[in-house]
């Protein structure tokens, strides 16, 4: 008689979070996966509580605990909408636990890469600045657009998220602004223009201008304008509801399983 095997046990981090119950909610809906841990930082008044009567509802025997090598040792994937440094360290740990690690952390920077790429050398890494399928079909037709019109069409990236963002431009932002600086055979680096204030010039040929609009609740917005003289090409995703970036991360960490070590994005979840 076969024997069905068990569903991948998932660990959350920082689930008092949006993300956080959001992702909670929707592995428990998914019948896909199981959640077997749950991670808090150090001092937080949910450490120690039974998840679900921390969310206000009924017990789901998942303590949340401030240990996530404990947590992470006995999970099939990590699921991870953090900061930058505690992403850092739970790459290590997840890739001591062979665990895959989805990140959909924003605000990395270069540090924070070259420490996730040395975890990636030894467990499955999908990392992406957003997981929804529009979103990851965005990015892709703004490399397709930026490799077919030339310099003379100048690129900017505007984004529009909630007050509470505390990072700028989104990581979205900048995804869709390195697809087109791909598109364009140029480096993001050499060529980004964040923000403008005072007199300052006329618009470079060639540069990718972000900019970032801060409000209310705004789930998550983004435009990608090629604008050339005498006409415009706008490409835009408006997201409404946080639980596509859920059902993104649990995807993700589903397809995660069994692949070899490395990192990976969205892209490569999807097919695209």
């Amino acid at each position: 008689m076969s024997v069905t095997p068990p569903l991948p046990g998932i660990v959350v981090t920082g689930v008092s979070g949006r993300m956080g119950q959001m992702l909670v909610s929707e592995i428990a809906r998914s019948g896909k996966a199981r959640l077997v841990g749950a991670v808090e930082r150090e001092g937080h008044g949910w450490v120690g509580m039974d998840l679900g009567q921390a969310m206000g509802g009924a017990a789901l025997g998942v303590a949340v605990t401030d240990d996530p090598l404990q947590a992470f040792a006995n999970a099939q994937a990590v699921i991870d909408f953090t900061a930058p440094a505690a992403t850092v360290e739970f790459a290590a740990l997840a890739a001591q636990a062979r665990a895959v690690h989805v990140i959909g952390t924003t605000g990395l920077e270069e540090e924070h890469l070259k420490k996730i790429a040395a975890a990636a050398r030894h467990a499955v890494i999908v990392r992406a600045g957003n997981m929804s399928l529009g979103v990851n079909l965005l990015t892709r037709l703004t490399r397709k657009v930026a490799e077919a019109l030339d310099a003379d069409w100048d690129i900017e990236v505007v984004e529009a998220h909630h007050r509470m963002k505390v990072d700028a431009p989104s990581g979205t932002a900048l995804m869709l602004a390195e697809a087109a600086a791909a598109g364009r055979g140029i480096s993001l680096a050499d060529h980004r223009q964040s923000g403008r204030d005072g007199i300052t010039g006329a618009r470079k040929r060639g540069d990718i201008g972000l900019s970032a609009i801060r409000g209310g609740d705004v789930v998550g917005e983004h435009d990608v304008i090629f604008a050339a003289d005498g006409e415009r090409i706008v490409l835009r995703h408006i997201a409404t509801d946080r639980a596509i970036f859920a059902r993104g991360a649990l995807k993700a960490a589903l397809w995660g399983q069994d692949r070899k070590p490395g990192q990976y994005d969205m892209m490569d979840v999807l097919g695209l």
